[in-house]
């Protein structure tokens, strides 16, 4: 059965269900904050919806990593916001 959750993400209080217990939404919570946080420390002037889409971009590849059977991205984490900052620049042709 699914519970009600608030979090804070970004700064932003929102309402979530999940089956999950409380401590494992909060532990969510937690990693989505100190990811959120080191992509801000890389781009200091990026705005919030840039920090949310680089945070989405950077969990999916370490997610998907792990499909694969390969080590989650982590250990060069500004290498990889700087890659895909280069990805959306140039698909942006910027």
């Amino acid at each position: 059965m699914k519970s009600s959750h608030r979090i804070r993400v970004l700064g932003r209080e929102i309402q979530v269900k999940s089956a999950a217990s409380a401590e494992a939404v909060k532990e969510i919570e937690d990693y989505l904050n100190e990811r959120a946080a080191e992509v801000a420390l890389s781009l200091p002037n990026a705005d919030q919806q840039l920090i949310a889409l680089l945070l989405l971009l950077n969990t999916t590849e370490s997610y998907l990593a792990l499909r694969r059977g390969q080590p989650p991205v982590g250990a060069g984490f500004q290498e990889a916001v700087e890659n895909i900052v280069t990805k959306i620049d140039t698909a942006l042709g910027a």
